[in-house]
């Protein structure tokens, strides 16, 4: 019999979504918060630029909506871009409040205020920052914190396999817990929970070049689709113009507050490209800039374009980007006197799991904040430093829902055991690393910053084989790290080509040279299990 844990709320993610919605629960609620990796591990500790928040009193709220809209490209939802931006200031002030040291600058007028930066696409500075390594404080800070609470346990190395719903007396379906897999003794175990919330970031390791870590492998979004939840705008990928080219670098991204203190983006012979893409030139949204890289890269027939910031001072470059400097040092780059090799990767899921305003899915009692959730707020392409914003203001908004949810729980429930009777050990482990770079390879190839109809149904047949080899795989093996991983990675892979399919133009993120050009029809895009149901039934 499989052991089974219990709890009031179940996080399943660790990074600023996950942290900070424990923090706002655990004075009301038992926590559990479920990490993959080591609970310091994820996209928001690589996180370098910061967040965006108006604090100048030369900005406001309404630029930072009008900015936000810009840069989605039309398929922003307006009320959930006014209420990010609204509640964002104060969400802040909470995380400075938790212990998060932002930088801050004398302002010669005896004011110490934050050192505000800019990022492409605002028009204002308007971005709280740690130096170039935010996402370390944030979730360095909310990490002691939750470590030291004594309403919020913390299982590290374990990974969700599936959700466990039940039919409601409404007749909709409810979210009761999950399966879960211990890593450290290798068991499958089962966990109750009253609400259950996913925080597992994006779906970015899909692809063959990322930014991210790699436990971004959308397992939140392939286990909300396979529990019955709708998913919207999968087909935004957004690839970061800048990460550092070096066989020894992996993922290390080089922030976009570079370019928001002056680098610029320089061909092999040393001369720029941008201002002939966009008037912004090398402040313009980053689905321009890493087309343009991609344009100037194939044109040329070059491994890499280059980011220079050589320009300014050494003071200035080692005091804004410590970071940076010290790791492009120690690959022998000295960024303050020559550029750095960069090419784009990819770095965020736009699109997710459909969630309302509070955070709510189409099941009950399962929530979705963070980059798996579709919230509306990005629209066909996020702006920059918006991202972990969304984390703590919809980690806020589920937390005030949930906590008048709780009360209507009387007991504890029992989930079925894991059945894994007749399944055995697997023996054809290369079976898994195979498919794995065959995905990640053809995704880059086919489905990555230009597309084409004709590379996008490559994509889904090649698609649809691995699906069945991985099912099988599934079926008759116990699982492993890995087989979880390329079985969600699969299910997502699906869910982005299919609706990069159905979008018949080309916007922000999306663009099909079969389609170049905007359409007039504009529409977010939508998949539900029950139509993917319906479909297969009738093949």
């Amino acid at each position: 019999m499989n052991q089974q844990h219990n709890c009031d709320v179940l996080i399943i993610g660790s990074g600023a979504a996950g942290l900070s919605l424990a923090l706002h629960l655990a004075q009301n609620a038992d926590v559990v918060i479920l990490s993959k990796g080591r609970v310091n591990e994820g996209s928001t500790f690589y996180a370098q630029g910061g967040i965006a928040a108006v604090f100048d009193e030369n900005d406001s709220v309404e630029s930072h909506v009008a900015d936000t809209l810009v840069a989605g490209a039309g398929l922003c939802v307006q009320d959930i871009v006014q209420y990010t931006a609204e509640n964002a200031k104060t969400c802040l002030e909470w995380l400075i409040e938790q212990g998060v040291d932002f930088d801050q600058e004398d302002n010669n007028d005896g004011d110490v205020r934050y050192h505000l930066t800019r990022e492409g696409g605002h028009s204002h500075r308007r971005i709280l920052h740690a130096a170039d390594a935010t996402g370390q404080a944030i979730q360095t800070t909310l990490v002691e914190r939750v470590q030291n609470h004594s309403r919020i346990r913390i299982f590290e190395r374990y990974n969700a396999i599936d959700l466990v719903c039940e039919e409601s007396s409404t007749a909709t379906k409810s979210c009761i817990g999950a399966y879960i897999w211990n890593r450290n003794s290798e068991k499958v175990e089962r966990i109750f929970a009253k609400k259950v919330i996913l925080a597992t970031g994006g779906a970015s390791k899909v692809y063959q070049y990322t930014s991210n870590p790699d436990i971004a492998s959308g397992d939140g979004i392939a286990m909300a689709w396979r529990a019955g939840c709708r998913v919207a705008n999968m087909e935004f990928n957004q690839f970061h113009p800048t990460c550092l080219f070096h066989p020894e670098a992996g993922n290390f991204l080089l922030t976009e507050a570079l370019r928001g203190e002056g680098a610029l983006l320089r061909r092999p012979d040393g001369s720029r490209f941008m201002p002939s893409f966009d008037e912004r030139a090398e402040l313009a949204p980053r689905d321009i800039v890493a087309r343009a890289i991609d344009y100037e890269m194939k044109r040329l027939g070059a491994d890499c374009m280059y980011l220079d910031i050589s320009h300014k001072s050494p003071e200035f470059i080692k005091q804004h980007f410590p970071t940076i400097y010290e790791k492009t040092k120690s690959l022998g780059i000295d960024m303050t006197k020559q550029p750095m090799p960069i090419v784009p990767a990819a770095h965020y899921t736009c699109g997710g799991v459909m969630i309302d305003k509070r955070g709510k899915t189409d099941i009950d009692n399962l929530y979705a904040i963070g980059e798996v959730a579709y919230t509306g707020l990005h629209g066909a392409n996020r702006m920059a430093s918006n991202s972990l914003l969304e984390c703590l203001v919809f980690a806020k908004a589920a937390a005030d829902d949930i906590v008048q949810g709780l009360a209507s729980y009387q007991s504890y429930k029992s989930i079925p055991a894991w059945d894994e009777s007749r399944v055995t050990d697997s023996d054809e482990e290369v079976v898994i690393q195979h498919n794995w770079h065959e995905l990640r390879l053809f995704m880059w190839d086919y489905v990555g910053i230009v597309r084409t109809t004709k590379r996008l149904e490559r994509a889904l047949h090649r698609v649809e084989l691995l699906q069945r080899e991985i099912d099988e795989y599934y079926r008759n093996f116990r699982v492993s790290n890995n087989l979880l991983e390329l079985r969600n990675l699969v299910q997502v892979a699906e869910l982005i080509i299919k609706s990069a399919m159905s979008r018949k133009e080309s916007r922000g993120l999306h663009y099909t040279l079969d389609y170049p050009e905007l359409s007039d029809d504009v529409n977010t895009t939508v998949l539900s299990p029950d139509e993917e149901h319906q479909r297969a039934s009738l093949n």
